[in-house]
Parts: C-alpha cells; sequence; structure tokens
C-alpha cells in the first residue's frame, strides 16, 4: 500500500472515531471536514503524500475560513487553489453554524495561518512538488469546534473527559501518519501541536520540535512569522 492510499485510510478511520464522540456546551456546532470535504482531502493525500518525507509540520486542528472550507490543512482557499493546484466539491456539515457557513472553494474569506505558511513555502520552493518532495503538512486534530457566537474552542480548552478520547484517537492517527511517511522530524506549528507530537511520539524515534504559529492573534507571529520560523527551525539543523 503507498503512503497515501495508507493515509487516507486513516483519516477514514479517524473521521470514524472522533465523529463517534460527544462535545457540551459551550461547543454547539462541530465540523468534520474530512467527511463533508473528503474529496479535497483525498486529492491533496494522492498528490502529495505518495512518498516518504524528511519532515512533517503538524498544526492544531481546521481553522473556519481555511481546512473546514478545502479539507486540506491550513487549507487557505488561495494557496490551495493557486499553489497547490486542488479544487473539489465541498459539502456541507452535518449542522451548520449560521456565521461559519461552509462553501468549500467558493469561499471568499482569507485564513491569514494558511496565508502565511503555505505562502512563505511557496516563496521558498518555487513548485509545490519541490516542497512536498521531503516536507509534508498534517493537523493533529480534523475537528473544528465552534461556540454560540461562531468563536472557535481549540481542542486544548475542552473538559478533560471530551479531551482525553479525542486525543487518543489523534495520538493513533499521528502515530500512523509517521509510520507511512517514515520523517525523521515532526516539527508541532505552535506549542500545542508539539507537545501533542512529543506525547504521542514518544519512544517512536521520530525528533519532535516545534515553530511559532502563524495565526495574527500571536503578535510575534505579526512581526515577520516566516523569519522567526526560519531562525526557530536552525536550532534542529533545519530550514523553513
Amino acid at each position: 500500500m503507498t503512503p497515501d492510499e495508507a493515509l487516507w485510510q486513516a483519516a477514514r478511520r479517524l473521521a470514524h472515531e472522533v465523529d463517534a464522540l460527544s462535545f457540551g456546551s459551550p461547543v454547539t456546532h462541530v465540523y468534520d471536514p474530512l467527511v463533508y470535504a473528503g474529496a479535497a482531502h483525498r486529492e491533496y493525500l494522492r498528490r502529495y503524500a505518495a512518498a516518504p518525507k524528511h519532515l512533517v509540520y503538524v498544526g492544531m486542528n481546521p481553522g473556519p475560513w481555511g481546512m473546514a472550507q478545502t479539507g486540506v490543512p491550513f487549507g487557505e482557499v488561495g494557496a490551495v487553489r493557486d499553489w497547490l493546484g486542488i479544487t473539489a466539491v465541498v459539502g456541507k456539515p452535518e449542522q451548520e453554524h449560521p456565521k461559519r457557513p461552509v462553501e468549500g472553494f467558493a469561499c471568499r474569506r482569507s485564513e491569514v495561518s494558511g496565508r502565511r505558511l503555505w505562502g512563505a513555502f511557496a516563496a521558498r520552493y518555487g513548485a509545490p512538488e519541490r516542497f512536498f518532495s521531503d516536507r509534508f503538512v498534517a493537523n493533529y486534530c480534523p475537528l473544528l469546534f465552534l461556540e454560540a457566537s461562531g468563536r472557535n474552542r481549540t481542542p486544548d480548552k475542552l473538559p478533560a473527559a471530551e479531551r482525553e478520547p479525542l486525543f487518543a484517537a489523534c495520538d493513533e492517527h499521528l502515530r500512523t501518519v509517521c509510520r507511512a511517511l517514515a520523517p525523521a522530524w515532526v516539527i508541532g506549528v505552535g506549542a500545542f501541536a508539539a507537545g501533542r507530537a512529543e506525547a504521542a511520539l514518544a519512544g517512536t524515534g521520530v525528533a519532535v520540535g516545534s515553530i511559532l504559529h502563524p495565526s495574527p492573534a500571536s503578535p510575534a507571529a505579526n512581526r515577520g512569522w516566516a523569519e522567526q520560523a526560519d531562525a526557530q527551525l536552525a536550532r534542529y539543523g533545519l530550514t523553513l
């Protein structure tokens, strides 16, 4: 089985496991783009996960204007469509939040984190094939959690009783990703992803590092995110 086929099977298994979980107040809506945007996610894997990688970047979970729209981690619409060359029919979550509609590739909102991340890779590598020749981008958790106001609730803010089964499924999925892609390094994009990667991959031989998250909510990330990420990666002998 090729790595992309193994990851697609793993994604379907993860979706099945996490969709069976329950989440209470203040979460009112849960989106799983592995399901309703599965065609785009499958195309992402088919194109870019077909061979082993030296390094895998891991983010936290989907953003409402990124992976929630395109099915691709950090999947800002313009980056996925214009640089990665992926378009696909995207459906709807079972229950859609009126303030966070899923419009797929017709979405006109731009996710800053995704634009910064993929924009930095595009600036350094030119063609996506050069980047993906030895690197890959994944998410730790596939679910987007929304409160009644439309505000994101990140996985680390869930109650322990809800976090534990979710993290168990996501930990196993991350280990499956690493078995399929055989990276030497996993780099958590942000402290949460790095911490979960360290916990999930302890004893596997995969080295774990971290870089600053490109979110505009981070004052540091607004002061030249790509340059800071490069400096952080240099500690491990890596570059962005």
